[in-house]
């Protein structure tokens, strides 16, 4: 067995084990991705996977920290 068969030529999941959704954006409070994105990760082409990447840095300003808990939630519905 070759250490061949594990070399691969591909771009890496962003995924840095921190997997929260946050609830009103949709993405990954860890590594910024879409719930679609996750999913179809390892079916992606390297030009797609390349595109999300490029795309996860302007993500991180979307996310809104939620303030009050279940009592604020209430409010607002």
């Amino acid at each position: 067995m070759t250490d061949d068969v594990w070399k691969r030529d591909e771009i890496q999941s962003p995924c840095i084990k921190i997997c929260v959704v946050h609830p009103e954006a949709r993405i990954c409070t860890g590594c910024y991705r879409s719930i679609d994105e996750i999913r179809d990760w390892s079916k992606m082409t390297n030009e797609e996977r390349a595109g999300i990447m490029n795309d996860l840095p302007a993500r991180a300003g979307k996310l809104v920290k939620r303030r009050g808990g279940r009592g604020a939630r209430l409010k607002r519905s």
